[in-house]
C-alpha cells in the first residue's frame, strides 16, 4: 500500500474540519514574518516571563525532525535551527507567532536520548511542572526508526505530568510522526500502524499521532498539525 494511500485514509475524515479550522490557521500562520525568536533559557533561572499567551513545547529524539517541520508548520525556512548533525539544539527557544503582541509561544526544547543532558531534562521538566500558560506538549517520531526506550520512557514520563495532585489535567500529549515520506512503499501500513500501536501502549493519554512530511511536495500534514496547534490553545474560530 502506498503512503499517498495510507495518508489519504486519514485526510479524508479531516477535510471538512479543516475547511472549517483554515480561516483560523491561515490568521494565525499565514503571515509567516511576524513569527520570531524572542528568548532562550539554557537554565532553570532563564526560563522567560512572559505575556500571559498559550504556549506549546515540541521534543522528540535527537534527529526527529522538529526544527524542520516547525518551520513548516511557522511558514518559514530557517526561523528554527536546522542541521544535518543532530542533537543541536541545547537551550529552550522561545518563538512568538502572529504579529505582536503574539497569538502564541511556540517553544523548541532539546532533543532526549543519547545526545541529551541531564541539565536539559531539570529544565524540561521544570518547564512543564511550572509553566501555567502551557497548553501542549508535542513529541515528535521518526518514522524510520521504531520507538525505542528512551522513547517510551519519555512518552510514560511526560504522561505522569498530565494529571495533576487535583486530578485537573493542565496539559495535553499529543504525538506527530514526522519523514512519513522515507517509509519504503511496502511498509507505510506495517510502519505507521506499529507505531500508532507502541505510542498508545507507553502512553494512553497521549492523543493520536498526526502523520507529518515537511519534505514531500506538497508538504503532508501541516495544516492539521497548525490546526492542532490552535486549538489546543484555544484559538479556533468558532
Amino acid at each position: 500500500m502506498s503512503l499517498t494511500t495510507v495518508l489519504s485514509n486519514g485526510k479524508q475524515k479531516y477535510i471538512l474540519a479543516l475547511k472549517y479550522r483554515r480561516y483560523s490557521t491561515a490568521k494565525l500562520f499565514g503571515n509567516s514574518g511576524a513569527a520570531q525568536f524572542i528568548a532562550a533559557a539554557g537554565s532553570v533561572a532563564s526560563i522567560p516571563k512572559l505575556h500571559g499567551l498559550p504556549e506549546v513545547i515540541v521534543t522528540g529524539r535527537a534527529n526527529s525532525g522538529k526544527s524542520t517541520l516547525f518551520n513548516a508548520v511557522l511558514g518559514r525556512k530557517n526561523l528554527l535551527y536546522t542541521s544535518k548533525k543532530a542533537g543541536r539544539t541545547r537551550e529552550l527557544n522561545f518563538y512568538r507567532v502572529g504579529s505582536e503582541p503574539g497569538k502564541l509561544i511556540l517553544v523548541d526544547a532539546p532533543g532526549y536520548g543519547a545526545r541529551g543532558r541531564p541539565e536539559w531534562g531539570n529544565m524540561f521538566d521544570t518547564y512543564l511542572e511550572t509553566r501555567k500558560a502551557l497548553r501542549r506538549v508535542y513529541i515528535l517520531f521518526n518514522a524510520k526508526h521504531p520507538l525505542n526506550e528512551s522513547d517510551t520512557q519519555m512518552l510514560a514520563h511526560i504522561s505522569s505530568k498530565l494529571i495533576s495532585d487535583r486530578g485537573t489535567q493542565p496539559f495535553t500529549l499529543q504525538a506527530v510522526i514526522t519523514k512519513a515520506d522515507c517509509i519504503p512503499s511496502d511498509k507505510v501500513s506495517e510502519t505507521i500502524t506499529k507505531l500508532r500501536k507502541d505510542i498508545w501502549e507507553a502512553a494512553p493519554l497521549c492523543l493520536p499521532p498526526i502523520i507529518t512530511s515537511a519534505t514531500m511536495n506538497p508538504p503532508f500534514g501541516i495544516e492539521k498539525v497548525q490546526a492542532n496547534i490552535a486549538e489546543a490553545c484555544g484559538l479556533l474560530a468558532q
